[in-house]
């Protein structure tokens, strides 16, 4: 199956690539990641 790619927004991107850099979004992201996938791993230890 052929899979064609999204129309890219410029101002999304442009946004993204401010928050990239901004320390306190990156640790705020990462702790929910981490949070997420901690949650998840349990979910699944207990079945």
């Amino acid at each position: 199956m052929i899979r064609i790619a999204k129309h890219t927004d410029p101002k999304k991107i442009a946004e993204l690539k401010k928050k990239i850099k901004d320390e306190k979004y990156l640790n705020i992201a990462i702790k929910s990641i981490a949070n997420t996938l901690t949650k998840e791993i349990f979910h699944l230890n207990e079945e």
